[in-house]
């Protein structure tokens, strides 16, 4: 078997030219599964930083489920549980993105994700029987979420690993808008944000991985954009010569088969931007033009198994074919 870690790949490349006179304050710090590298400019930064790491570990011992403590294994667990405002926060609006991509993004996923061995790194293909058997558990339309409390079927088990990263964005975005920051980015494990424009005045050049190996094949320019990315290459193994990646589809629990190598969403929303990565990748191509259309806060990249790269039209003045990506054919997609 082989194992590609998620914090090794990804969105992984950060192109800025900044200013050699502003002040530049980083960190780094290991947290939800990955390596984040925070940065960000200005006398207020380097407080910032401090308070954005405690803030992310703070989500994380909430979020995690793996994490027997959090508040999501007790709900796994059928305890009675008191929600946090961000964990109820999240929940509300992970919720609403399963309805909207009508199931393509599941959090109820997580039976499923286990049987597979992804989260603890226990690689194996399911039994197909037991596997019919998980996948009777999954149905995000049967949590009911009420307040600061929720309801969850017996049998059934969460799993915001799909949106918690994209989540950590947003709030670490508002904490540096609070504290006089108005220039930075973060890297959350292939999750970018940006906070205005970098240092020069100029929109943030942002690169995005090629699929089919360790460069970058485009680079996408933006301000006060969220740039996310999900594909198959960053977490799969293999098993008697079949590659299994770990973006699963809901209706059929294995790896979703879409025709698309990666998904990159931008979008002002890191939570948005975190879940439509991974309901475009089960959708397809065709699923995720038709969300787009019938939506304004959003654009994508969908990469292509067939060696086509598709954007919507939103991004495209500011997008360019670079490196690995001169040998793919470009199409824009227009409302």
């Amino acid at each position: 078997m082989k194992h590609l870690t998620l914090a090794a790949l990804g969105l992984a490349l950060l192109l800025a030219s900044c200013a050699p006179a502003a002040q530049k304050h980083t960190a780094t710090l290991l947290a939800m599964d990955t390596v984040m590298e925070l940065t960000a400019y200005g006398p207020e930064g380097e407080g910032a930083l401090d308070e954005a790491q405690a803030l992310i570990q703070e989500l994380e011992g909430l979020m995690s489920a793996t994490d027997p403590d959090s508040q999501i294994t007790a709900l796994n667990q059928g305890q009675t549980v008191t929600l946090s405002p961000p964990v109820r926060e999240l929940l509300a609006q992970a919720l609403e993105l399963c309805g909207a991509t009508d199931g393509a993004l599941d959090i109820t996923i997580y039976p499923v994700v286990r049987a597979w061995g992804f989260p603890n790194e226990q690689y194996q293909v399911p039994d197909p029987t037991a596997l019919a058997q998980l996948l009777e558990r999954v149905d995000y339309a049967q949590v009911t979420l009420s307040g600061d409390a929720l309801t969850l079927p017996e049998g059934m088990e969460l799993d915001l690993g799909a949106v918690a990263k994209g989540y950590a964005g947003d709030r670490v975005m508002e904490l540096f808008h609070q504290a006089g920051v108005t220039c930075a980015y973060i890297n959350l494990g292939g999750n970018v944000q940006t906070l205005g424009a970098s240092p020069d005045g100029d929109p943030w050049r942002i690169g995005i991985q090629d699929p089919e190996g360790s460069s970058y094949l485009a680079v996408v320019e933006v301000t006060d954009q969220a740039v996310v990315t999900s594909g198959m290459y960053q977490r799969y193994f293999e098993q008697d010569g079949v590659r299994y990646g770990h973006i699963l589809d809901p209706d059929t629990g294995y790896p979703a088969d879409s025709a698309l190598s990666s998904v990159t969403i931008v979008s002002p929303s890191g939570t948005l931007a975190d879940g439509l990565s991974t309901a475009l990748f089960v959708l397809g191509r065709e699923g995720a033009e038709a969300l787009w259309r019938s939506r304004d806060d959003f654009d994508f990249v969908l990469v292509g198994q067939d060696g086509t790269v598709t954007i919507s039209e939103g991004i495209e003045d500011g997008f360019s074919l670079q490196g690995a990506g001169t040998d793919y054919a470009l199409e824009v997609v227009r409302r």
